[in-house]
């Protein structure tokens, strides 16, 4: 069923992907109903309650919102348009995948409209107005998300028409230090280095693109059946800051960051 909801909407376009009839995915713990009375942004809402909500695993392009020197990220006011449109004066039902609040309190929850069951992070990622977000301890039904992704990214739909979004090749990464990216490319080396594991996209570690991934986060990595040694020589995209350390470096903390299927042919 799910795929087939992909398929229409790749075939309709993005003008009816949020009228599209996306469930919620099983799994998620039910955390009560709310009206959306505020929008912040494309991935923040307000409650009636008061509360404020950020749709968990997804990040929206960026608003300055009071910010000093910080310029709106492309397509930020279509995106906060976006939610507008489905989420605005509707009451919305709250459910939970893992942690439930942030350090700002904001509720950390996926919603669904309460009268149609609609999937607001669903209709948004096939819209192309946000990028899947992913933590370590909000993991829940990622692949889902990574699904719909992917196909508004094959349909060049919202951010993914835009340069400002396009995944990264490793040479291109040192131009995006501080910044959340998604880099595609194939893994020259892994290597072991005190219980670090790094993978290596160049012959020199010192200046290329890098992989990190702490022992710590190993386990998460072998439980999801991902064998980081096995990636040498393999193609792979992986999502996250990209950090300056012995050059540019994105670090991993669980296996949802990283992809092995459903790669594009080419980096755009």
């Amino acid at each position: 069923m799910f795929r087939r909801l992909l398929l229409f909407l790749f075939l309709i376009g993005p003008a009816a992907a949020a009228a599209a009839d996306f469930p919620l995915p099983a799994g998620l713990k039910p955390g009560g109903e709310a009206k959306a009375v505020g929008v912040i942004d494309g991935d923040t809402l307000v409650l009636d309650t008061g509360q404020e909500v950020r749709l968990v695993g997804l990040q929206a392009p960026k608003l300055p919102l009071g910010r000093r020197g910080f310029a709106a990220w492309p397509l930020a006011n279509e995106a906060k348009a976006a939610l507008e449109r489905l989420a605005l004066g509707r009451r919305l039902t709250l459910h939970y995948g893992g942690r439930e609040t942030d350090r700002h309190r904001r509720l950390l929850a996926h919603l669904a409209d309460a009268e149609s069951g609609l999937w607001i992070q669903g209709a948004l990622l096939a819209q192309g107005m946000a990028r899947v977000y992913t933590f370590k301890d909000n993991r829940s039904v990622i692949p889902e998300m990574l699904e719909l992704e992917r196909a508004a990214r094959a349909a060049r739909r919202g951010i993914w028409s835009h340069p400002y979004y396009a995944v990264r090749t490793p040479d291109m990464a040192d131009r995006d230090i501080d910044s959340f990216q998604l880099v595609e490319g194939t893994v020259h080396a892994v290597a072991d280095r005190k219980g670090k594991t790094f993978l290596n996209f160049g012959a020199d570690w010192r200046s290329d693109f890098t992989v990190l991934v702490e022992s710590g986060a190993a386990k998460a990595f072998r439980d999801a059946g991902l064998t980081l040694k096995d990636l040498a020589g393999k193609r792979i995209r992986v999502r996250g800051w990209v950090k300056s350390w012995n050059g540019p470096l994105i670090e991993a903390t669980h296996p949802e960051q990283i992809e092995t299927a459903g790669l594009s042919p080419a980096v755009r």
